[in-house]
């Protein structure tokens, strides 16, 4: 039984490719509808963080509530979900579309369709949205507004007829906009009386108020000083406070069905509020939870040290608090014999590990050392047991390995016909598989499976830098399969350096054992003894490079006399180096690891 009170709210999300103006949009819509004064307006309000600000990218889903008063005179509360889109956050993604009814689909009117834009908006499709198609960028020279119309409804094949055209830029269109989520959107759905169901759809740490939960209510209401309980982790709390971002944060007294709000309950740990969760009344629960979402699954783990051995605390304690902030991103502890202790971390790709290291890096003031990054392999052993291998040098004795499995993942990747043959080539080179190959409108679009072991460590890179920036690539995980896999390891002064070991397939070992200790050889600095540095596979040495010593002209003080005194200094000075080489520690800086793990093709 649905009531007609809700008709006046909208929920909604805006999503778009990379740079197609979502934030910017967002900003004309906070603008438009007064919700903040002119002097406190920046660019991109939603987004929060320095680094966010910094690459202009946003990594955290932000709401914000506008007050509206439509063309008919109506007044109606709009709750946008501003998402990033990146395919490392497409998680994000999927949890604001969870909490709203439509979505606004932004394409760039001079660049069209884009990978993610597509994978964003299937996704949203997936959610049951309603869908308007807003053309931003329009008073670009290049825009073709009808051309990208086309595009959309040949590629997506949603209706564009009626799109919006916009330019977020300099607020041609807003008003349109705003009247096309009024009358386009549906309001949301929900009984005041039945018992309360609620989603959480997100929740962060904030240092005055604890954790900070943000939830969208199904049905029932959610008052100040309620007894709440979250049905999946079974935690009970009372509210303490209930609020909406207009985005700061302003208290309300309840929440009613279809709204999106915050609720503080002096609750510790973020570990307890699981996004996806269900609240509910304790006394009078619901009777099903929602359905949550698939838990975030990290596919590119990497282990992150202390430079320093003695802020491995500061280290554990900034790890948990980010954890609060960002429950994609897991970890667990682990020694090294070259690095000391630090944790295993698991994350969503390779942005994602950026940013989070980014973050540990400014907000906490650590320095840290991050080992090459590795997906999870799944090793079937020859008694029958399966294990799953995050680090590479724990790998077990290949005598008892039966087959080594890796993840592929199914990618989609747009390009321009010019860079067409590159992109091909670089999918081949990395042993992808193609699937698939047509023409969207002037770009080709190809299908390809690949390893992520091969797309893992610079794949995105080496792509935007073949097509000039403009492929687009995203992503899904498909399947394992088995393949011909080596453990390599990497041997400074005969000693195993087990940060830098890897899993490579067989025949592209000895090129990435030769790649490897060629950069170390210009990375570690010389001693006073030979430093020599091999690539190996097992027992086998595949590539070796050796690291000059220091010379030193010990015989610089003899002049004429008998020439066994010269000798006899000379002899004296290779024993010396003799001693060293066996009990001197090779110093590999810091620098070395890290530009060591960025490989280049």
């Amino acid at each position: 039984m649905t009531t007609h009170k809700f008709d006046n709210i909208r929920n909604f999300s805006i999503v778009a490719h990379i740079d197609h103006g979502k934030s910017t949009l967002a900003d004309r819509l906070i603008q438009q509808t007064g919700t903040l004064a002119a002097r406190d307006m920046v660019e991109q309000v939603l987004d929060s963080m320095d680094i966010e600000r910094e690459r202009g990218i946003t990594i955290k889903a932000q709401t914000v509530r506008l007050n509206y008063r439509a063309a008919d005179g109506k007044d109606y509360i709009l709750n946008l979900m501003d998402t990033p889109g990146h395919v490392d956050f497409a998680y994000e993604v999927s949890r604001s579309l969870k909490a709203c009814e439509g979505s606004l689909l932004v394409v760039d009117a001079s660049q069209g369709v884009e990978a993610q834009t597509l994978a964003n908006v299937y996704q949203a499709i997936d959610a049951g949205h309603d869908i308007v198609p807003v053309l931003n960028k329009i008073d670009l020279p290049a825009a073709e507004p009808e051309r990208i119309k086309e595009q959309i409804e040949e590629v997506i094949g949603i209706d564009a007829s009626e799109a919006v055209l916009i330019s977020a830029k300099t607020g041609i269109g807003i008003p349109d906009v705003l009247e096309a989520i009024v009358t386009r959107l549906p309001p949301p759905s929900g009984d005041e009386k039945a018992p309360l169901k609620a989603l959480l759809v997100d929740s962060w740490y904030d240092a005055y108020l604890g954790v900070v939960v943000l939830v969208r209510i199904f049905d029932g209401t959610l008052k100040k000083g309620q007894k709440i309980q979250m049905m999946g982790a079974g935690a009970h709390y009372d509210v303490d406070k209930i609020g909406v971002f207009r985005p700061k944060m302003q208290d309300v007294t309840q929440l009613g069905p279809g709204e999106v709000g915050f609720i503080t309950a002096q609750i510790k740990q973020v570990a307890d509020t699981r996004v996806g969760d269900t609240i509910t009344d304790e006394r009078k629960p619901t009777e099903a939870a929602l359905p949550g979402f698939k838990p975030a699954q990290p596919v590119v783990f990497c282990g992150l040290f202390p430079v320093d051995a003695a802020d491995f605390e500061d280290l554990r304690a900034a790890i948990g608090k980010l954890r609060l902030n960002d429950a994609s991103f897991s970890y667990e502890m682990e020694t090294s014999a070259a690095l000391g202790f630090g944790f295993r971390c698991g994350f969503l790709g390779l942005l994602h590990l950026e940013i989070i290291q980014e973050r540990l890096q400014r907000e906490f003031n650590l320095d840290l050392i991050a080992t090459a990054p590795s997906v999870v392999y799944k090793i079937k052993m020859t008694n029958g047991d399966e294990i799953e291998l995050h680090n590479p040098a724990d790998m077990p004795d290949v005598v008892k390995i039966d087959e080594i499995e890796e993840p592929w993942i199914r990618a989609t990747i747009l390009t321009p016909d010019d860079y067409l043959g590159s992109v091909l080539k670089l999918c081949q080179d990395r042993r992808g598989v193609q699937v698939d190959l047509n023409y969207v409108g002037k770009r080709a679009m190809a299908v390809y499976d690949l390893p992520l072991n091969e797309v893992v460590f610079d794949f995105y890179d080496r792509l935007k830098s073949i097509s000039k920036g403009y492929a687009s690539f995203d992503y899904t995980l498909t399947d394992y399969r088995a393949g011909d896999l080596v453990k390599m390891s990497i041997l400074v002064n005969a000693e195993p350096v087990d940060a830098l070991s890897m899993l490579v397939h067989r025949t592209r070992a000895e090129g990435r054992g030769r790649q490897m200790v060629e950069k170390l050889k210009e990375l570690i600095p010389p001693h006073m003894f030979q430093v020599p540095i091999q690539a190996a596979l097992g027992g086998k040495i595949i590539a070796r490079e050796t690291v000059r010593a220091f010379r030193k002209d010990v015989t610089a003080k003899c002049y004429g006399g008998d020439a066994t005194r010269k000798r006899k200094l000379l002899e004296k000075q290779k024993e010396g180096k003799k001693k060293m080489r066996q009990f001197g520690r090779v110093e590999i800086p810091q620098e070395a690891f890290i530009a060591a793990l960025k490989m280049e093709d």
